[in-house]
């Protein structure tokens, strides 16, 4: 096999952590890497993102209507011009669903000469919360004949891997969980009581990543700002569709502080600056119900407890390392019983650092690193 591979992703790149980690491995490992992304206005077609050659394709189409029939218009101009543009690649590295037919019609057109490993970051049949039945069983059908064409499949979790080997009949998918690099934690980071004016006897329980429907957010602003004492407070940082409530609620509430999303190297210092991190995401569709999310690898990272409503696997994570609290289900008093219960707990007792760093030692990239490149050594 040569060693020229494209990673093909159908957003701009400009913050996905995963396919960048993937893109430095390889090029690490030695393989001559390229990221196919799509271009918006103000970027560059052509960039450098952390020694990684980025090209992001310009559609013609793009100024057009966003109605649907468009839209699907603006997707096929994509894949034929971005299958054109990966004829001098030896491996495509689809990423999501709506990647692979890239990397099929690659395949086809070098008469099968070229390799594709499918990157399924989500249960992609059933990912984007409530949709028909139809809809899904459809999305099934397209990704069954897709996959088949597949010379390697990975994906985010185990319950995510057997399903994927129960419905479409394949081997199971390589697993490569979406950690943050090692990092030893004995720094002391203390940003947000600094920047926010919170006080040393509050704990701090901390919500990163997206501000939108489905994650919890709701459900963190009700139950903190019903609280009748500030012993425990909460801050969500980052941005999103749900961003002016949380700041509203914020300007009335002691108990709930706003932090505008930070760039990614220097989101860890600011993760350890919490006590708990939670995860709260609502399981409203499959791959929410069997999600691991970034978020709980990074709290995991920054050395912090987690409190988690009764998501599969990272209840399992929880309890077969010790390092958080699960919920019984995720309503938000739940959600204040297991604020009550992290608040009795010293989370920097001897054992809980230790459990949590024997956690962090193996849920990290250098680990999961080692799996992508086993797969790339199997093509």
């Amino acid at each position: 096999m040569g060693n020229r591979v494209c990673l093909v992703v159908l957003n701009e790149f400009t913050n996905d952590s995963r396919v960048l980690k993937e893109a430095r491995s390889l090029m690490c490992a030695g393989y001559d890497v390229l990221v196919l992304a799509l271009h918006a206005h103000g970027l560059p077609e052509w960039e450098t993102v952390s020694g990684i050659r980025v090209r992001r394709v310009k559609l013609w189409t793009r100024g057009w209507s966003k109605r649907k029939p468009v839209q699907l218009v603006k997707y096929m101009e994509f894949v034929l011009r971005a299958s054109f543009l990966c004829r001098g690649f030896d491996v495509l590295h689809c990423n999501d669903l709506n990647a692979l037919p890239v990397g099929v019609l690659s395949k086809a057109l070098s008469f099968g000469r070229r390799k594709i490993v499918y990157d399924a970051h989500e249960f992609e049949m059933d990912c984007s919360g409530p949709i028909s039945r139809r809809l899904v069983r459809a999305k099934a059908r397209f990704e069954g004949v897709l996959i088949r064409y597949a010379d390697a499949v990975i994906t985010v979790s185990p319950s995510i891997a057997k399903a994927y080997r129960r419905i479409y009949g394949i081997s199971t998918p390589s697993l490569v969980l979406n950690c943050p690099p090692y990092r030893n934690t004995d720094v002391q980071c203390d940003k947000f009581r600094e920047e926010l004016g919170i006080r040393p006897d509050q704990k701090i329980f901390l919500y990163q990543g997206g501000l939108s429907p489905g994650r919890g957010v709701e459900k963190f602003l009700e139950a903190f700002s019903l609280m009748p004492s500030d012993e425990a407070v909460l801050v969500c940082m980052g941005y999103g569709p749900l961003e002016q409530a949380v700041k509203e609620v914020a300007t009335r509430s002691r108990n709930v502080f706003f932090r505008e999303a930070v760039a990614p190297s220097q989101l860890l210092d600011y993760t350890a600056s919490a006590d708990v991190g939670l995860v709260f995401i609502e399981k409203n569709c499959m791959s929410y119900v069997w999600c691991l999310p970034n978020k709980f690898f990074e709290y995991l990272m920054a050395g912090l407890m987690v409190l988690c409503s009764d998501l599969v696997e990272p209840r399992r994570i929880i309890q077969k390392f010790d390092i958080g609290i699960c919920t019984e289900g995720g309503t938000p008093r739940d959600l204040e019983d297991g604020v009550l219960r992290a608040k009795s707990l010293d989370g920097m007792e001897r054992e809980g650092i230790l459990a949590r760093d024997r956690a962090r030692r193996i849920f990290c990239w250098e680990t999961q690193e080692r799996i992508l490149l086993d797969v790339y050594a199997g093509l």
